[in-house]
């Protein structure tokens, strides 16, 4: 778990110029089904994509916005990762996902691109548009709902963050894990809730009811409650790696 520090380092500035702004905020995304993964506002998701229609989604989102949508399939399992086919082929989603511009990349030698995502702010799916031509799925979406996401700077958190440190050493203790509990004391609240909530070991629906929570203060009580829960309950599986 040593990636909870290096989440909480790399959180997004509060004032990147670089950032969208609300208007410019794309009217169909292509979407990366990925079950147990999940991308919030101000976050660092560091991907690892190999699979061609994935590949070419990818290189057409840099031609353009640089955004992909990151979305959890509704049945978890299927080719890596992306959820079980439904009976029109396609595996269905979960309605709420967020979205990541491409801050980085790197090709690899043997054909894989390795990205960093940074969360820019929640959407809903409004339908699904036909197959893109390099054969990944496509959405319309709608953001107006998620608006406050872009007000990074603005997070307020009531957070109890005594009851969270203990939560989660008993956590920890629980899997056998250890991390920079030096970087885990000195982050920010919003930060800390963030970093822990997309890095630590739940399963797909508890990455789901994170993402979909009203506000941080509600994001931060559930994941208090989901590592209370856990820490007595036996390893969730989730997905060995964030590959596609």
């Amino acid at each position: 778990m040593g990636r909870i520090g290096e989440a909480m380092s790399d959180r997004s500035p509060a004032h990147n110029p670089f950032e969208p702004s609300f208007e410019q905020l794309p009217d169909t995304l292509p979407i990366f089904p990925l079950s147990g993964v999940l991308l919030l506002p101000g976050g660092k998701l560091p991907l690892n994509v190999f699979e061609p229609r994935y590949l070419a989604m990818v290189f057409d989102a840099l031609a353009g916005h640089r955004m992909i949508g990151m979305v959890q399939p509704l049945q978890p399992g299927g080719y890596a990762g992306d959820g079980l086919p439904s009976d029109d082929g396609r595996p269905k989603v979960h309605r709420i996902g967020c979205a990541g511009r491409i801050v980085s990349f790197n090709e690899t030698e043997d054909g894989r691109l390795l990205l960093a995502l940074s969360g820019v702010c929640r959407f809903e799916i409004v339908r699904e548009l036909d197959l893109a031509q390099g054969g990944y799925r496509r959405v319309s979406t709608v953001f107006s709902p998620y608006r406050a996401d872009l007000d990074h700077e603005d997070e307020a958190v009531d957070l109890d963050r005594e009851r969270l440190m203990v939560g989660l050493a008993a956590f920890f203790r629980s899997r056998n894990l250890s991390t920079d509990w030096d970087a885990v004391k000195q982050a920010a609240d919003a930060n800390l809730v963030s970093s822990l909530s997309m890095v630590l070991p739940f399963g797909p629906s508890e990455k789901q009811a994170l993402l979909e929570a009203a506000d941080p203060t509600a994001r931060a009580k559930l994941l208090v409650a989901f590592l209370e829960m856990n820490a007595f309950a036996p390893p969730t599986e989730t997905p060995p790696s964030k590959a596609n």
